[in-house]
């Protein structure tokens, strides 16, 4: 078996890897498009493990854009193995270590059914980091909603609302485990731009002219059926605790049903007790969970 950097030659070799075992792992990077936007650069350092007929049978790909570079995270796309080896992962993480540079941590997400990856990142070095669980709901009927008086639901407007929208994001995400790093109002434009995009699906909430609300729904796709997935779905730390997150939700699944979604879904923090309570109180279940395992680079330094 030899560790090598991906080569334009086994690309597609690789992409098939990613599909083969995207069923098995977080896939939030793994979908089609995804993978068809791939690219060898310093982005996107790959490496793959190839046995003695020549075949990919392990790959370790981390994201390094700029968002994750100014959250000084990294995050695995995928580090997965076809054989029984964890030894595999621990010579796939060194060589992509070289690469970590000005970074404090690694991320990726296991599902929790997945107790052998599980156990691979524990024997590789990883730890858990936190717990996420993804929610989803099947009821048809959307409960009603009322604006207290000064408040109002408007369409983002693209041209003209990104800071808007990035400031009332990061306010609220500000100590939310995974999601401290500022998002941008390029980020919003990219977003925006994605074939998940729902025209008018994004919303912000204002309070005498004042945006202190925001919420998105995108079009997502779940055991194979379409879904509008919501999120984010933020408030300003000062407008917290008066039932806008409520609101916020109520409008995301009235505007899910306007577009024919009979389903929504939805990721929360294990730690966000009170979202969980929230978004369970409205008729969303629980479907799966994961953990997010990270690889402490700052204790390397200080051995």
């Amino acid at each position: 078996m030899e560790i090598e950097a991906l080569s334009q030659d086994r690309r597609d070799e690789f992409l098939d890897f990613c599909r083969k075992h995207r069923a098995d792992i977080d896939d939030s990077f793994l979908y089609e498009e995804d993978l068809a936007e791939f690219e060898l650069s310093e982005e996107n350092p790959t490496y793959v493990a190839v046995n003695a007929q020549g075949t990919v049978i392990a790959a370790a790909s981390l994201i390094l854009n700029d968002y994750n570079r100014r959250g000084r995270k990294g995050r695995f796309r995928i580090f997965q193995a076809d054989t029984a080896d964890q030894g595999i992962y621990q010579e796939l993480l060194q060589a992509i270590l070289p690469h970590t540079a000005g970074l404090d941590k690694l991320n990726i997400f296991v599902p929790a059914v997945n107790t052998r990856e599980t156990k691979n990142m524990l024997a590789a070095g990883f730890a858990v980091e936190r717990y996420s669980f993804l929610l989803v709901r099947d009821e048809e009927t959307v409960p009603d909603f009322s604006l207290p008086s000064g408040y109002e639901i408007k369409s983002f407007r693209p041209g003209s609302d990104e800071a808007v929208w990035c400031e009332v994001r990061n306010a609220g995400f500000a100590k939310l485990k995974g999601s401290e790093t500022p998002a941008t109002p390029e980020m919003v434009t990219e977003m925006i731009s994605g074939k998940d995009y729902i025209a008018n699906g994004l919303l912000i909430l204002y309070h005498n002219g004042q945006a202190v609300g925001i919420v998105r729904g995108a079009d997502d796709d779940y055991e194979d059926s379409p879904i509008m997935n919501i999120g984010p779905l933020a408030v300003l730390p000062e407008y917290q605790g008066k039932g806008l997150g409520r609101i916020l939700l109520r409008a995301a699944l009235r505007f899910a049903k306007d577009n024919a979604y009979t389903r929504t879904i939805l990721c929360v923090n294990a730690e966000n007790e009170r979202a969980k309570a929230l978004y369970i109180g409205e008729g969303f279940k629980q479907a799966e969970s994961a953990a997010c395992f990270a690889y402490d680079l700052t204790a390397k330094e200080n051995e």
